[in-house]
C-alpha cells in the first residue's frame, strides 16, 4: 500500500512532450512490460544512438540532461508544463517512467490515452493550474527540491511553504494506493462473476455442450 509519494522534482520546462521523446519507436519492438529506465528520454539523456538491449553504462550521456545530473537521477516526481505524454497510445511510455523511478508526473494537462495509461502502471498524474506549476518551476529553480504527494488526502506539499490541493476521482487514488490493474480490479467482483457463470450454466447448457 502506498498512499505517500516523497521524492526529489525534476523540472523539465518544455510544453507538449510526447510519448516519442518519453520512449523512441525503437524501443517498442520489446513485448515485455519491463526493463525500459534505460530509455527513458532516450534523445535527451544520451549523445549516441541507442538500440533495444545496449545499456546506459555504454552509452554516451548528454551531461546537460536534468536526469543525468545528481540528484535528479534519483527523482521520483517529474514536472513538466502543457500536454504531456501526448502523441501515440503506447504503454512504454509510462513503463519507462515507473521503471526509472517516477510515481508522479505534474502538469497543466496531459495526453488523454497516457493519462489513462499511467493508472494502470502505478504512476500518479497530477493536473495543476498553470499559475500552480509556475509556482513549482520556481521554487526548483535554483536548487532541487523534495516534495510530498498525499494521495489520500490529494495534496501537493512543499515543507512549509506550499500545499495545492488536485481534483482526483476515488477509484483512481485507490489504484495507486493498492497498486491495481484492470484485472485487479476486475477479480474484486470474482464472487459475482462465478455465480453469473455457475447461472448461465444452468439457464443455457446447450453453450457448454
Amino acid at each position: 500500500m502506498k498512499d505517500l509519494i516523497e521524492g526529489i522534482v525534476a523540472p523539465i520546462d518544455r510544453d507538449n512532450i510526447d510519448t516519442d521523446q518519453i520512449i523512441p519507436t525503437e524501443y517498442l519492438k520489446s513485448i515485455k512490460k519491463f526493463g525500459y529506465e534505460d530509455y527513458l528520454f532516450d534523445g535527451w539523456r544520451y549523445m549516441d544512438q541507442g538500440y533495444l538491449g545496449v545499456k546506459k553504462s555504454d552509452r554516451k550521456a548528454n551531461n546537460d540532461f536534468i536526469l543525468n545530473k545528481t540528484p535528479y537521477d534519483k527523482s521520483k516526481v517529474l514536472l513538466a508544463r502543457d500536454n504531456f505524454g501526448c502523441g501515440s497510445s503506447r504503454e512504454h511510455a509510462v513503463w519507462a517512467l515507473r521503471d526509472f523511478g517516477i510515481e508522479a508526473v505534474i502538469a497543466s494537462s496531459f495526453g488523454d490515452i497516457f493519462f489513462n495509461n499511467c493508472f494502470k502502471n502505478s504512476v500518479l498524474p497530477i493536473k495543476l493550474e498553470k499559475a500552480e506549476i509556475e509556482e513549482l518551476f520556481s521554487l526548483s529553480k535554483d536548487h532541487p527540491i523534495i516534495i510530498s504527494v498525499n494521495i489520500r488526502e490529494k495534496a501537493v506539499v512543499f515543507e512549509d511553504k506550499l500545499s495545492i490541493k488536485f481534483n482526483l476521482d476515488d477509484n483512481l487514488a485507490e489504484r495507486i494506493i493498492f497498486g491495481l490493474d484492470e484485472i485487479d480490479i476486475t477479480l474484486k467482483d470474482s464472487k459475482l462473476i462465478k455465480e453469473f457463470e455457475e447461472h448461465r450454466k444452468e439457464s443455457n447448457p446447450w453453450i457448454f455442450e
